[in-house]
C-alpha cells in the first residue's frame, strides 16, 4: 500500500486525507497545531465560543456538486443549516441598506430607498441573478479533463463569463459610483477597501447567497473541521498533531522524507503540502524550487494584495434577535491602526442563532477589521515586544466596545472583551504568510491564478489549498485536497473513487 504524507491538517489537508483513505492509500496528516482545522476554527473564552472563520459557506445548497463534496468529507452530513435573512446590512446617515437573500426583496428595498436609481438597481439585480445557475466546479481539475469534458466545462461557465467580463474590468468604487444615492454607494463600496479591487468580488458572493448556495452550518467552523477530522480517522487515517514540518530530504526528483520539529522523520511515496506556499517554497524546499507564478505575486503586493484582519470577540449580556446577523455601522474616532486615520465603519456579526456559543440570555459578537500591507508590517514589528503587543490588543478591544456602546446605548455596561486576534495570531497558529486568511485578492490589473499544484523539478510532491485558485477560502481548500488525490491516482493508474466500496 502506497503511503501519502500530508503536511497541514486544515480543510485541504483533511480533504486530501479522506480521499487518500477512500482510494486505498495509507495517509498521515502532520499538523503544527494541537488542533486540526487550520484557519477553519473557533476557540473558547470565559464560557463563550468565538467562531473564527465561516462568515458564509458556499456549498450548502443540496443538488450541487460542491454540496455533495462537503457531505462526502463529513462536513455537512446531517448538519442543520442556518439561512440568515441578509448577507450584510450597512448603515449610512440613518438609512440601512440590506443585502437580502431574497433578490426581489433586495431590489424592492433598494428602490424604496432610491427610486432614481431604478435602472442601475434592476441591472445590478439582473446580473446577480445570472449567477444563480452557476456552481463552483468541483469535479475533475482542468488538467485531468479530456477534450469533451473541457467543452462541457466551458459550456457550464456560459453565464459566468459575461458577468466576469463586465465586472472584472471595473473597480468596486466604480461600481458604487454608478448609483446616485449615497447610502447605496456606501453600501457597495463597503465590500472592499479603497483600491483597484475588482467589482466581481461583490457580484459573486451575492450570486451564491441570493441563489441559495451559501449559508451557515450550525455549530460553526470548529465543529465543521472536527466532523471532517472524525471522518478521516474513521477511514483509518493517521494524525500527528503538534508536529510542525521543517525540512525535506530530496534525492534527484524525489522527496524521500519530511523532518519535523519534534525530531521525527516521515517517509512516504507521495507528499502533499496542504500548507502555506511560503512555508513550502522557502522553508521546506529552502528556495531551491521557486515558482514564477507565486514569486510574481509575492513581489507585487499592490497588484496582488494580501489581507488579514483584527478579529475581536465580545460578550453581550442580552439577546440581539432584532439586529441583522452582520451589520456594518459608522463610527467616529475609533483609532485602530495608530496612524492618525480613524476607521469609519465597524462590521459586527452576532451569533444569537447559536445557543451553545454563550450562556443563556447572552450573545457572542465578533468584529473583523481588515488589515493590509502597511498594517501587516506594523504587526510584524509590534509582536517582537510582547508587552506592547498585548497592550495594543487590549486598547483596540476597548475602542471597539466604546464604539458599540455609542451606537447601541442600551448595551452600555453589558459588554465584555473576550479576545483580540491579530494577523500575527494567524502566523503563530497556522504559519499563514503575513497572517493572510485568504489568497490573493482580485484586482483589475492582476491576473487570475489557477495553479495545478505541481512543483517543477519534483515528481512526488504537490501543493494543495486555497492559494491555488481564486477566490480562495474553504471551498477551494476542500476541492484542491480532493484534486491532489485525483492526480496521484492518475500517476498510479488507479480509478479515482469518491465513495468507499
Amino acid at each position: 500500500m502506497k503511503k501519502i504524507l500530508i503536511i497541514g491538517g486544515g480543510i485541504a489537508g483533511l480533504s486530501a486525507g479522506i480521499f487518500a483513505q477512500k482510494n486505498g492509500f495509507h495517509s498521515i496528516v502532520v499538523e503544527k497545531h494541537h488542533t486540526l482545522g487550520g484557519e477553519c476554527t473557533g476557540w473558547d473564552r470565559q464560557g463563550y465560543h468565538i467562531d473564527g472563520c465561516i462568515h458564509w459557506l458556499v456549498g450548502t445548497k443540496k443538488g450541487t456538486g460542491i454540496h455533495d463534496l462537503w457531505v462526502t468529507v463529513g462536513a455537512l452530513d446531517g448538519v442543520e443549516i442556518y439561512h440568515p435573512e441578509s448577507l450584510i446590512a450597512v448603515e449610512h446617515e440613518g438609512i440601512t441598506v440590506h443585502f437580502y437573500r431574497d433578490l426581489e426583496q433586495l431590489q424592492s428595498s433598494w428602490l424604496e430607498i432610491s427610486p432614481e436609481d431604478r435602472k442601475e438597481i434592476e441591472q445590478f439585480c439582473m446580473d446577480i441573478k445570472k449567477l444563480h445557475g452557476f456552481s463552483i466546479p468541483s469535479g475533475k481539475p482542468i488538467d485531468l479533463m479530456g477534450p469533451l469534458e473541457k467543452i462541457r466545462y466551458i459550456i457550464s461557465m456560459k453565464d459566468v463569463g459575461p458577468v466576469m467580463e463586465k465586472y472584472g474590468k471595473i473597480t468596486v468604487k466604480e461600481l458604487a459610483g454608478k448609483f446616485k444615492h449615497p447610502a447605496l454607494r456606501e453600501a457597495i463600496a463597503s465590500f472592499m477597501p479603497e483600491g483597484e479591487y475588482s467589482a466581481a468580488s461583490v457580484l459573486f458572493p451575492l450570486g451564491t447567497f441570493t441563489g441559495g448556495q451559501s449559508s451557515i452550518p450550525k455549530g460553526g467552523s470548529r465543529a465543521l473541521a472536527e466532523r471532517m477530522a472524525e471522518r478521516y480517522r474513521s477511514l483509518g487515517g493517521t494524525v500527528e498533531t503538534s508536529c510542525e514540518a521543517l525540512d525535506a530530504e530530496i534525492e534527484g526528483r524525489t522527496v524521500k522524507s519530511i523532518g519535523c520539529k519534534s525530531g521525527r522523520r516521515f517517509e512516504a511515496d507521495y507528499f502533499i503540502a496542504a500548507c502555506d506556499p511560503k512555508v513550502l517554497y522557502e522553508q521546506l524546499l529552502e528556495g531551491r524550487y521557486p515558482d514564477p507564478q507565486f514569486e510574481k505575486r509575492y513581489h507585487n503586493p499592490e497588484v496582488y494584495p494580501l489581507a488579514s484582519n483584527i478579529y475581536i470577540g465580545i460578550a453581550y449580556e442580552g439577546d440581539m434577535k432584532d439586529i441583522p446577523r452582520t451589520l456594518k455601522f459608522p463610527v467616529e474616532s475609533v483609532d485602530i491602526n495608530q496612524d492618525g486615520k480613524p476607521i469609519e465603519y465597524l462590521q459586527m456579526t452576532h451569533y444569537g442563532y447559536e445557543p451553545d456559543f454563550a450562556p443563556e440570555g447572552h450573545t457572542v459578537m465578533t468584529f473583523a477589521i481588515n488589515q493590509f500591507k502597511q498594517e501587516l508590517e506594523r504587526w510584524e514589528l509590534l509582536v517582537e515586544d510582547p508587552d506592547a503587543y498585548n497592550s495594543e490588543k487590549k486598547r483596540i478591544g476597548k475602542e471597539v466596545i466604546d464604539a458599540v456602546e455609542t451606537r447601541f446605548p442600551s448595551m452600555k455596561g453589558k459588554l465584555k472583551l473576550l479576545d483580540v486576534a491579530t494577523p500575527q495570531t494567524y502566523v503563530r497558529y497556522c504559519n499563514a504568510y503575513r497572517g493572510a486568511f485568504m489568497g490573493f485578492w482580485p484586482t483589475i490589473s492582476g491576473k487570475t491564478l489557477n495553479h495545478p499544484g505541481a512543483i517543477k523539478g519534483l515528481d512526488n510532491l504537490m501543493l494543495s489549498g486555497q492559494w491555488l485558485q481564486p477566490p480562495g477560502g474553504l471551498p477551494v481548500a476542500v476541492i484542491t485536497g480532493k484534486d491532489s488525490i485525483m492526480r496521484i491516482c492518475k500517476k498510479e493508474k488507479k480509478n479515482f473513487r469518491e465513495e468507499t466500496e
